[in-house]
Protein backbone atom coordinates (compact mmCIF):
# COMPACT_ATOMS: atom_id res chain seq x y z
CA UNK A 1 0.00 0.00 0.00
CA UNK A 2 1.70 3.65 -0.94
CA UNK A 3 0.73 6.37 1.10
CA UNK A 4 1.48 10.20 -0.18
CA UNK A 5 1.25 12.44 2.33
CA UNK A 6 1.64 16.44 2.17
CA UNK A 7 2.73 18.63 4.96
CA UNK A 8 2.14 22.00 5.03
CA UNK A 9 4.19 23.82 7.61
CA UNK A 10 1.94 26.70 8.38
CA UNK A 11 2.12 27.75 12.19
CA UNK A 12 6.39 28.04 12.15
CA UNK A 13 6.82 29.21 8.62
CA UNK A 14 4.26 31.50 9.08
CA UNK A 15 6.56 32.84 11.82
CA UNK A 16 9.64 33.13 10.39
CA UNK A 17 8.21 34.57 6.63
CA UNK A 18 7.27 37.74 9.15
CA UNK A 19 11.40 38.19 9.06
CA UNK A 20 13.10 36.32 6.44
CA UNK A 21 14.30 37.29 3.03
CA UNK A 22 11.94 38.57 0.33
CA UNK A 23 10.99 35.50 -1.56
CA UNK A 24 10.93 32.99 1.11
CA UNK A 25 7.65 31.17 1.67
CA UNK A 26 6.03 27.88 3.12
CA UNK A 27 8.02 24.83 3.03
CA UNK A 28 5.93 21.95 0.72
CA UNK A 29 7.35 18.14 1.80
CA UNK A 30 5.35 15.43 -0.45
CA UNK A 31 6.52 11.82 1.08
CA UNK A 32 5.47 8.73 -1.10
CA UNK A 33 6.58 5.41 0.56
CA UNK A 34 4.98 1.80 0.80
CA UNK A 35 6.18 0.97 4.51
CA UNK A 36 5.12 2.14 7.68
CA UNK A 37 3.97 6.27 7.40
CA UNK A 38 4.61 6.74 10.96
CA UNK A 39 8.02 6.62 10.45
CA UNK A 40 8.62 8.25 7.32
CA UNK A 41 6.32 11.24 8.72
CA UNK A 42 8.74 11.53 11.71
CA UNK A 43 11.34 11.73 9.28
CA UNK A 44 10.06 14.44 6.92
CA UNK A 45 9.03 16.40 10.37
CA UNK A 46 12.36 16.21 11.41
CA UNK A 47 14.11 17.55 8.49
CA UNK A 48 11.49 20.30 8.21
CA UNK A 49 12.78 21.24 11.86
CA UNK A 50 16.22 21.25 11.03
CA UNK A 51 15.75 23.51 7.52
CA UNK A 52 13.74 26.18 10.01
CA UNK A 53 16.16 26.40 12.70
CA UNK A 54 19.06 26.99 9.80
CA UNK A 55 16.35 29.81 8.75
CA UNK A 56 16.51 31.16 12.31
CA UNK A 57 20.43 31.01 12.79
CA UNK A 58 21.11 33.15 9.80
CA UNK A 59 18.75 36.00 10.68
CA UNK A 60 19.91 39.18 11.73
CA UNK A 61 19.11 40.77 15.31
CA UNK A 62 16.43 43.18 13.83
CA UNK A 63 14.51 40.34 12.55
CA UNK A 64 14.75 38.27 15.17
CA UNK A 65 13.58 41.47 17.11
CA UNK A 66 10.48 42.04 14.79
CA UNK A 67 9.47 38.40 15.63
CA UNK A 68 9.98 38.56 19.00
CA UNK A 69 7.47 41.73 18.54
CA UNK A 70 5.00 40.21 16.69
CA UNK A 71 4.47 37.64 18.98
CA UNK A 72 4.24 39.76 22.22
CA UNK A 73 0.99 40.44 23.39
CA UNK A 74 -0.47 43.74 23.02
CA UNK A 75 -0.72 46.77 25.06
CA UNK A 76 -3.99 47.50 23.29
CA UNK A 77 -5.42 43.96 24.40
CA UNK A 78 -9.36 43.59 23.13
CA UNK A 79 -11.66 45.03 25.45
CA UNK A 80 -13.29 41.68 26.19
CA UNK A 81 -9.85 41.05 28.55
CA UNK A 82 -10.75 44.13 30.63
CA UNK A 83 -12.17 43.05 34.15
CA UNK A 84 -13.55 45.74 36.80
CA UNK A 85 -11.98 43.40 39.73
CA UNK A 86 -9.61 44.32 42.46
CA UNK A 87 -7.38 40.62 41.10
CA UNK A 88 -7.39 42.59 37.61
CA UNK A 89 -5.92 45.21 38.57
CA UNK A 90 -3.19 43.51 41.02
CA UNK A 91 -2.05 41.80 37.82
CA UNK A 92 -1.45 44.91 36.07
CA UNK A 93 2.54 46.56 36.32
CA UNK A 94 2.96 49.68 38.43
CA UNK A 95 1.34 52.51 36.92
CA UNK A 96 3.25 56.05 36.04
CA UNK A 97 2.45 58.95 33.55
CA UNK A 98 2.49 62.36 32.70
CA UNK A 99 0.42 65.13 33.73
CA UNK A 100 -2.78 64.30 32.24
CA UNK A 101 -2.08 60.86 34.13
CA UNK A 102 -1.49 62.71 37.09
CA UNK A 103 -4.67 64.53 36.77
CA UNK A 104 -6.70 61.35 36.40
CA UNK A 105 -5.43 59.43 38.90
CA UNK A 106 -5.90 62.07 41.69
CA UNK A 107 -9.60 62.78 40.83
CA UNK A 108 -9.94 59.36 41.11
CA UNK A 109 -8.24 58.68 44.37
CA UNK A 110 -10.28 61.81 45.72
CA UNK A 111 -13.74 61.04 44.10
CA UNK A 112 -13.60 57.06 44.08
CA UNK A 113 -11.53 55.50 46.05
CA UNK A 114 -14.00 54.15 47.97
CA UNK A 115 -15.76 52.82 45.25
CA UNK A 116 -15.66 49.27 43.79
CA UNK A 117 -13.14 48.87 40.90
CA UNK A 118 -16.09 49.55 38.39
CA UNK A 119 -17.08 52.89 39.93
CA UNK A 120 -13.50 53.68 39.58
CA UNK A 121 -13.49 52.91 35.59
CA UNK A 122 -16.58 54.41 35.75
CA UNK A 123 -15.72 57.86 37.15
CA UNK A 124 -12.84 58.04 35.16
CA UNK A 125 -15.60 57.15 31.92
CA UNK A 126 -17.06 60.74 33.08
CA UNK A 127 -13.97 62.42 33.10
CA UNK A 128 -13.00 61.78 29.43
CA UNK A 129 -16.43 61.96 28.01
CA UNK A 130 -16.40 65.54 29.04
CA UNK A 131 -12.73 65.46 27.38
CA UNK A 132 -14.10 64.37 24.44
CA UNK A 133 -17.06 67.12 24.25
CA UNK A 134 -17.08 70.13 23.47
CA UNK A 135 -19.14 71.40 26.33
CA UNK A 136 -15.80 71.13 28.73
CA UNK A 137 -11.89 71.40 28.55
CA UNK A 138 -10.18 69.65 25.93
CA UNK A 139 -7.66 68.02 28.52
CA UNK A 140 -7.98 65.67 31.64
CA UNK A 141 -6.17 68.24 33.48
CA UNK A 142 -8.75 71.18 32.35
CA UNK A 143 -11.62 69.08 33.41
CA UNK A 144 -10.56 67.77 36.25
CA UNK A 145 -9.97 71.50 37.61
CA UNK A 146 -12.39 73.48 35.97
CA UNK A 147 -13.77 75.90 38.13
CA UNK A 148 -11.14 75.72 40.41
CA UNK A 149 -10.46 78.51 43.25
CA UNK A 150 -14.15 79.23 43.74
CA UNK A 151 -15.53 77.20 46.41
CA UNK A 152 -17.94 75.15 45.93
CA UNK A 153 -18.31 76.08 42.50
CA UNK A 154 -15.83 73.97 41.07
CA UNK A 155 -17.00 70.61 39.05
CA UNK A 156 -15.08 68.07 41.11
CA UNK A 157 -15.66 69.24 44.91
CA UNK A 158 -12.32 67.92 46.01
CA UNK A 159 -10.65 70.16 44.09
CA UNK A 160 -12.38 73.46 46.06
CA UNK A 161 -13.49 72.13 49.50
CA UNK A 162 -10.74 74.38 51.34
CA UNK A 163 -9.30 71.09 52.41
CA UNK A 164 -5.78 70.16 51.26
CA UNK A 165 -5.41 67.08 48.63
CA UNK A 166 -3.03 64.76 50.98
CA UNK A 167 -2.48 61.48 49.60
CA UNK A 168 -2.26 59.09 52.35
CA UNK A 169 -3.70 55.59 51.26
CA UNK A 170 -1.02 53.91 49.34
CA UNK A 171 -2.57 50.84 48.07
CA UNK A 172 -6.00 53.10 46.76
CA UNK A 173 -3.29 55.26 45.03
CA UNK A 174 -1.58 52.60 43.38
CA UNK A 175 -5.13 51.26 42.56
CA UNK A 176 -6.49 54.16 41.15
CA UNK A 177 -3.08 54.72 39.27
CA UNK A 178 -3.50 51.80 37.25
CA UNK A 179 -7.25 52.52 36.25
CA UNK A 180 -6.11 55.83 35.09
CA UNK A 181 -3.29 54.42 32.95
CA UNK A 182 -6.01 52.06 31.35
CA UNK A 183 -8.23 54.16 30.52
CA UNK A 184 -5.92 56.72 28.80
CA UNK A 185 -4.03 54.14 26.93
CA UNK A 186 -7.37 53.32 25.43
CA UNK A 187 -9.47 51.14 27.06
CA UNK A 188 -13.27 51.11 26.58
CA UNK A 189 -15.94 53.36 27.59
CA UNK A 190 -18.96 50.78 27.81
CA UNK A 191 -20.27 51.36 31.62
CA UNK A 192 -21.89 54.74 31.86
CA UNK A 193 -23.29 55.00 28.26
CA UNK A 194 -21.47 58.61 27.58
CA UNK A 195 -22.29 59.95 30.88
CA UNK A 196 -20.75 63.48 31.49
CA UNK A 197 -22.33 63.77 34.99
CA UNK A 198 -22.53 61.98 38.27
CA UNK A 199 -23.55 62.50 41.84
CA UNK A 200 -24.03 59.85 45.28
CA UNK A 201 -27.30 59.24 46.46
CA UNK A 202 -26.86 61.43 49.47
CA UNK A 203 -27.63 64.57 46.92
CA UNK A 204 -29.81 65.15 44.33
CA UNK A 205 -28.55 68.67 41.85
CA UNK A 206 -30.98 70.12 40.02
CA UNK A 207 -29.35 69.74 36.98
CA UNK A 208 -30.66 65.44 37.36
CA UNK A 209 -34.08 66.86 37.10
CA UNK A 210 -33.62 67.56 33.37
CA UNK A 211 -30.61 64.72 32.47
CA UNK A 212 -30.86 61.81 31.16
CA UNK A 213 -29.66 58.80 33.75
CA UNK A 214 -27.27 56.43 31.95
CA UNK A 215 -26.17 54.21 35.25
CA UNK A 216 -26.13 53.46 38.40
CA UNK A 217 -22.63 51.95 39.88
CA UNK A 218 -22.13 51.91 43.32
CA UNK A 219 -22.84 55.24 45.23
CA UNK A 220 -23.02 56.85 42.03
CA UNK A 221 -26.06 58.00 39.66
CA UNK A 222 -24.34 58.89 35.51
CA UNK A 223 -25.85 61.35 33.34
CA UNK A 224 -25.81 62.21 30.70
CA UNK A 225 -25.67 66.09 29.47
CA UNK A 226 -28.13 66.88 26.75
CA UNK A 227 -26.89 67.19 23.59
CA UNK A 228 -23.18 66.45 24.90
Amino acid sequence: MRFTTRLRAVALSAAIGLCAAPGAGFADITVSHANDPALALGSEVNALLARERSGLQNLDEGAIARLLAHLRPRADAPEGTLEYTGDFLARQPAASGGEEWQCLAEALYFEARGESVKGQFAVAEVILNRVASPAFPGTVCGVVHQGTGRKYQCQFSYTCDGHAEVIAEKGAWQRVAKVARLMLDGAPRRLTGGATHYHTRAVTPRWARSFPRTAQIGVHFFYRMPRA
